[in-house]
């Protein structure tokens, strides 16, 4: 026994020594490498320990939120913003105590208008049926629904990802927004409402030259699931650039879908080419809606308003019928996926100043019946839907918000193949880490207690539904800190003051 364990503690020293040895000859390499090398000035002078710098500030994107930032400093989603999507996800307690850690004086911030008397629960209503199309199509839309998924590509996302977030929308009674990827069995499988984004690359409705195939929209039309078209001008991470997809991340499946070559770098042009007026824009939707006989609506985030106008006229010189049946409004501070910093940060309108603006510009052109407004962008929690809704949304949809149900953690991974929690990879380790079955519950659990938790507000507003939410409904805090009423940004008609 004594010989065995002797045997033992020589072989442990044996190694020890090896392993000793091993990492003062990597320290050594790296030392060689480090002062030989040119590009970086750190790691020449200071080499070996220069290295750490790098590490350090790659690592801070993943720990900073857990050690260093405050609950409610944190970009793009602060800890307090995600926090609430977890709780509501796995249907957990959401509420707080001991007081509001929001401060009550930040510039754009939102305070809802509580009554004397609010709305008793036995009086309260459910959400009234939103119209689309309804008289200018073969086949109209109704939903009951104003929190839906918005557009994310599969491609973008994972199988796992797309599974849950179709079983949980259908679960929900909410739509899902297949984004410009194309149209996969993955969306189908949940069985539930689906809207049909047509991007400027035309994935899964382009023939040979990439151009629209009136037989592809029909075969896609064709699914009783897929309820609408949205035809995506821009996108909030990037307006005015195309869509981007890493090579790596185009598997073959992606590609047949697509009907783009396998491993190569999907970017879409930046800009429909048959799209070159207002009138173009109208003419491919009317083309769109009488082959396929469903709604069709178009995406994009606001910067110059102009066009608005223009669109407005070229409507009233066609006809209502002419109009999109929607328009979905994307916000500058939107977008999941990979963008360049300087359209990211300093590109279009933020929702709070667009959708003020679209709304009163469908109020001014007599459209408010004919064209529904969806609005996206950093619209997570109910506070932010309830805001959209008093301003005069139809719905809105959002795509990061349903990323958190789904478990993401933020890891700023999503133009990679390396997404820590499974959604935004094709890497078959990292996907296993979403079970499908659970996230999908989240992703339904999410929904429903997003749209119960606006219809509280509602109530504390003393309004029957969050369908009733008006302007008056909520102040708007200026540039002093003050509160201001929010109806001072509409016209009188809207404001419930008529």
């Amino acid at each position: 026994m004594s010989s065995w364990a002797f045997r033992a503690l020589e072989l442990s020293a044996a190694l020890f020594v090896f392993l000793i040895g091993s990492l003062m000859l990597l320290v050594l390499v790296l030392y060689v490498r480090d002062v030989t090398q040119t590009r970086q000035a750190i790691r020449r002078n200071y080499p070996v320990v220069g290295r750490f710098r790098y590490w350090f500030e790659h690592m801070g994107e993943f720990f900073r939120q857990y050690f260093f930032a405050q609950d409610r400093e944190e970009m793009p989603f602060n800890r307090a913003q995600r926090s609430w999507v977890y709780r509501a996800a796995k249907d957990l307690d959401a509420t707080v105590a001991f007081g509001s850690t929001r401060p009550l004086n930040q510039p754009g911030d939102i305070i809802f208008l509580n009554c004397l008397l609010p709305t008793l629960k036995e009086d309260a209503v459910a959400p009234e049926p939103i119209h689309f199309g309804q008289g200018h199509c073969r086949t109209p839309y109704t939903t009951t629904s104003f929190f839906n998924v918005s557009g994310m590509s599969f491609g973008a996302l994972s199988v796992p990802a797309v599974r849950a977030l179709s079983l949980g929308a259908a679960e929900a009674g909410v739509w899902l927004n297949t984004g410009e990827g194309g149209l996969s069995p993955y969306h189908l499988e949940g069985g539930g409402d689906i809207v049909f984004q047509i991007g400027t690359a035309k994935y899964g409705v382009r023939d040979a030259q990439g151009r629209l195939s009136d037989e592809r929209l029909k075969a896609v039309a064709e699914h009783p699931e897929v309820k609408m078209f949205e035809l995506k001008l821009s996108q909030g991470a990037k307006p005015g650039k195309g869509g981007i997809l890493p090579g790596e991340k185009v598997t073959e499946e992606i590609a047949q879908i697509r009907g783009i070559p396998v491993g190569q770098d999907s970017i879409s042009p930046n800009g429909h080419p048959e799209i070159r007026s207002v009138e173009d824009l109208l003419d491919l939707i009317q083309r769109i809606r009488e082959v396929t006989g469903k709604p069709v609506g178009f995406k994009a985030v606001l910067g110059s308003t102009e066009w608005l106008d223009s669109l407005a006229s070229a409507i009233q010189a066609r006809g209502l019928a002419s109009a999109p049946d929607f328009i979905t409004l994307d916000s500058a501070d939107g977008g999941t996926g990979a963008a360049p910093q300087s359209l990211m940060d300093f590109m279009g309108l933020p929702i709070r100043r667009s959708l003020p603006l679209l709304i009163d510009w469908r109020e001014r052109h007599g459209l408010a019946e004919r064209v529904r407004v969806v609005v996206s962008g950093k619209l997570i929690n109910p506070s932010d839907v309830a805001w959209a809704l008093c301003v005069g949304a139809d719905a809105v949809a959002s795509a990061r918000g349903f990323m958190f149900a789904l478990g993401c953690i933020q890891a700023l991974q999503c133009n990679k193949n390396s997404c820590p929690t499974g959604i935004t990879t094709h890497d078959p380790k990292l996907q296993k880490g979403l079970v499908v079955t659970d996230k999908s519950h989240r992703v339904a659990q999410y929904a429903r207690n997003l749209m119960h938790e606006v219809g509280v507000i509602a109530h504390s507003c003393g309004v029957k539904g969050p369908h009733e939410l008006r302007p008056r409904h909520a102040m708007i805090i200026d540039d002093h800190g003050l509160p201001v009423p929010l109806a001072r940004q509409f016209p009188p008609k809207m404001t419930g003051q008529d």
